[in-house]
């Protein structure tokens, strides 16, 4: 029994000696299949990019192409203007109801009546710029016009007879104002 698997055993299953060329001619193939594949693919790419569409290089098409994601406008903004006393609760009220660091209490005539002499313009730049322990605008971030409307309704409120200053148009009521 030995010699029939001798003969039949394994020799037999095995493959020619011209399969080893079978083998790299098939590895060549499947390596450069896909590599021409690809070349395929850029030549077909480019050649529509560039070639084909002879508008695809003028500038405007270039600079569509190379423009920023996003853009940033620049508009006025819509600021609702605040009155003397709403600036006066939300930032003055602090100092200037119990008079503190020397601050004139709101309503005291006797405190304000030398102020007042200086005039608004004066008032109105101490307030913006800030005197004594005060700092500009009292600390808070307020327009300098509704800053004055605040200056105006303390002054009036010690004594003053100052005209509050009118809120500057915004551009929808301009706009409405032309029709």
């Amino acid at each position: 029994m030995s010699d029939v698997q001798a003969q039949h055993g394994h020799d037999s299953h095995a493959a020619p000696a011209h399969s080893n060329i079978k083998k790299i001619v098939n590895i060549v193939f499947l390596l450069a299949l896909p590599l021409l594949l690809v070349l395929g693919l850029v030549k077909s790419y480019t050649a529509h990019e560039a070639g084909n569409h002879p508008a695809a290089m003028d500038e405007q098409a270039v600079m569509a192409r190379i423009q920023k994601v996003g853009k940033l406008s620049m508009g006025a903004s819509v600021r609702v203007p605040k009155s003397g006393e709403e600036v006066f609760k939300a930032q003055c009220t602090n100092c200037h109801t119990a008079g503190l660091v020397g601050a004139p209490k709101f309503a005291d005539a006797a405190a304000w009546a030398p102020r007042i002499k200086t005039g608004f313009e004066a008032l109105l730049n101490s307030a913006l710029k800030g005197k004594g322990s005060m700092g500009a605008q009292g600390g808070g971030a307020f327009a300098d016009d509704d800053i004055a409307r605040a200056v105006v309704y303390m002054a009036n409120a010690g004594g003053a007879k100052f005209v509050e200053p009118k809120a500057p148009a915004t551009p929808a009521s301009a706009a409405s104002a032309s029709k």
